[in-house]
Formats: structure tokens, sequence, C-alpha cells
């Protein structure tokens, strides 16, 4: 337990995967999803290396696809509850070490540019995937038309992310020596849309 926490805080996918095998992936997953503490959790890079590393037989990509498919849509749907509930309040927080404003503009400006779509989309965008349900609650979105969204997405993001990480594990001979720099490089096409976006945001300033 001690080395799965030690592991979360240095962000190393590798030993966080590991150490906590399925229910700590899980966790981490859902956390990412519900729990505004997990918005810097490097979702995508622990989900593509569990692919990965599953060419190796470490996980069963079956039982794997449907444990972490189930998290993320728990995850949402607690982000959601908690957006409904007290989720405005929140965002009149001042901004502090973990918690900006400009994150909620971001997610705002990613509604408005692609409706209840959103919530699909915000599940390949760092940050932005935690906070999209959040304010979903907050909108007042339907549940069940949240729920429609949250489903397919978590099925797009999870399966998609693990399968990638299969495919490129069974394509690379002894996949798991470079593990680290396609994570990264999985890391980095994650935050393109956010680069992009503020790339925008200063040409318009």
């Amino acid at each position: 337990m001690l080395s799965f926490f030690l592991a979360c805080i240095h962000l190393d996918p590798i030993a966080i995967i590991k150490t906590g095998s399925y229910l700590g992936l899980a966790f981490l997953i859902f956390a990412e999803s519900g729990l505004f503490v997990g918005i810097f959790l490097p979702g995508d890079s622990l989900l593509f290396t569990a692919g990965l590393l599953s060419t190796n037989g470490f996980f069963i990509v079956g039982p794997l696809i449907m444990i972490i498919v189930t998290a993320a849509i728990v995850g949402d749907s607690v982000g959601y509850w908690f957006g409904s509930e007290v989720g405005t309040a929140l965002f009149k927080r001042k901004d502090s070490r973990f918690f900006k404003q400009e994150y909620v503009k971001r997610t705002e400006r990613f509604y408005q540019a692609y409706g209840g779509r959103a919530i699909i989309l915000a599940r390949f965008v760092p940050i932005v995937r935690t906070i999209a349900p959040i304010l979903a609650g907050v909108s007042s979105m339907k549940y069940r038309v949240f729920l429609a969204y949250n489903v397919i997405g978590a099925f797009l993001w999870g399966a998609g992310m693990i399968l990638l990480g299969f495919f490129l594990g069974s394509l690379i001979p002894d996949s798991e020596k470079y593990i680290l720099p396609l994570s990264l490089v999985i890391v980095v096409i994650s935050f393109l849309p956010i680069l992009t976006n503020l790339a925008r945001n200063k040409r318009a300033v």
C-alpha cells in the first residue's frame, strides 16, 4: 500500500500499475473522473501503459477494460452529483495551488464549442475531463442525457487507450523497455488541445 501511495506521489505510471494492479488503477481512474483531487492524475498514460503491460500478461485485456470503463462511468456520475450539490460554490473559489478559475473557463468554452458531446470529448483532455462532469451537474443537464454521453465517453476513452497500448505493445518487440518514452508521447498528444487553446487565447488578446 505504501509503495502504491509513493508511486502516485511521483506520478510514475509503471510503478503505479505494478503496485496497484486492477483495483489501484480503477481507483485512480475513478478519482480522476469524479474527485476534484484527481485533476492532475495521468489517466491517459496509465491506461496506455496498462495496455502495453497486458501484452506481457500482467493484465488480461477484457476484464481490465470492463473494470476501467465501470470506474470511469461511476467516477463521472459522482462528479455530476458533486456538481449538482456543491459545484456552484466550488467554482466561485479563488485561485489556489490545486484550483484555478481558468480551469472552469476552459471547460465552459469546451461546452460552448461542443455542447453535450463535450462529455465524450472531455475524456481525452486532461483537467477538462475532471471538471466536465462537475460542470454538467452545475448546469443542471438532465442525468439520463449526461449518463448516455458518460457511458459512450468511458468506453471510447477507457477501451481506446488500453487497446492502443496493447496494439503498439504487440507490434514493438520488448515494448516494456519503451513504456516511458511512449507514455510521454501520449501525454504530450493529450495536452495538445489545451496548448492550442492557450495559444489561440493569447493571439486574441
